[in-house]
């Protein structure tokens, strides 16, 4: 078993606490207002028991389940997003070698190979995608076959797998232990898009991105920006090494680059003409679509970590 220190424990115990708070709140909202049909509702709290339920097991059985989680992550990522974007009949045969690469990052994560896991997807997979291909001998359409898989491989396994190198880090806070940073993370990058939500809705009125997300606000931004900020100057040195004022600059990057994952995502979607990247998650569309902004906030927060005390 993974030893689930004391600061992370109470981190997921106040999580629990939250969503049970959520539901209950739901269940009275359903009974007293029974003419409101709070089905989508129901769906996505039920979809947050199971999601935070199978977060919180796979970090607490070992290393090896949470490196297997969050591979698993990963190849679902991939295969919802090659399921949405056009691609060339002689494409599937490249997607192979994209799939393989999945066990093969999170090997170098496993045994704890920083200078491999920073180059493998970057350096060596972006040069033998493009040669995979042109031994396939089509060349209609290969730039843009070779720039969306390459994105493919950076967003869907690049980028996850930073999340599961934050536990194969030398501990520093030992109060908080190798979870501390990967519940920081995530605790982070979903507060982050509920404070834009509540912000926006609350004062929102000047659009940032109309064409591309027509809720998305500056209010909402401004908002959810200066409270994660803030929130994170206070939790950073509770589950990280960070200390308060690195936990500002890091609540800081967590929510500009959390909400330009989310715009990133958006802009797939629209241009595809699709409302979700999926059906996976009842309530909350697929995959890509819960890991929008962690997709962005990931690799960001983890160098960021690396290079402040690594």
């Amino acid at each position: 078993m993974f030893n689930i220190e004391q600061n992370s424990l109470y981190a997921m115990i106040g999580v629990l606490v939250i969503l049970l708070f959520s539901t209950l709140i739901y269940l009275y909202k359903a009974a007293k207002h029974k003419e409101i049909d709070y089905t989508e509702l129901k769906l996505r709290i039920k979809s947050w028991w199971w999601m935070i339920g199978i977060v919180f097991i796979s970090l607490s059985v070992s290393l090896n389940t949470a490196i297997i989680f969050f591979a698993l992550l990963s190849f679902l990522a991939l295969k919802e997003f090659v399921s949405i974007v056009s691609m060339r009949h002689v494409d599937r045969r490249a997607i192979f070698w994209i799939y393989l690469s999945i066990p093969l990052q999170y090997y170098w994560v496993s045994i704890e190979w920083y200078g491999m896991f920073i180059i493998f997807i970057p350096v060596y997979l972006f040069l033998f995608i493009p040669i995979r291909l042109v031994i396939l001998g089509e060349t209609r359409g290969f730039i843009n076959s070779v720039s969306t898989l390459h994105w493919a491989a950076m967003l869907t396994v690049f980028s996850i797998s930073h999340i599961a190198y934050l536990l194969a880090l030398p501990v520093q806070n030992v109060l908080a232990g190798s979870i501390g940073p990967v519940l920081f993370l995530l605790f982070m990058t979903q507060f982050n898009d509920v404070s834009q939500y509540v912000f926006g809705k609350l004062f929102g009125k000047n659009k940032i991105i109309p064409k591309v997300s027509p809720n998305k606000t500056w209010e909402g931004f401004i908002g959810g920006v200066v409270t994660v900020t803030l929130l994170s100057g206070f939790v950073a040195p509770f589950l990280t090494p960070l200390d308060m004022m690195q936990g500002f600059m890091a609540g800081f990057i967590i929510s500009i680059f959390g909400f330009f994952g989310d715009v990133v995502i958006s802009s797939v979607k629209r241009d595809i003409k699709i409302k979700d990247t999926g059906t996976l998650i009842p309530g909350h569309g697929g995959i890509l679509d819960r890991l929008d902004s962690l997709l962005y906030t990931a690799p960001v927060f983890f160098h960021f970590l690396y290079y402040m005390k690594y």
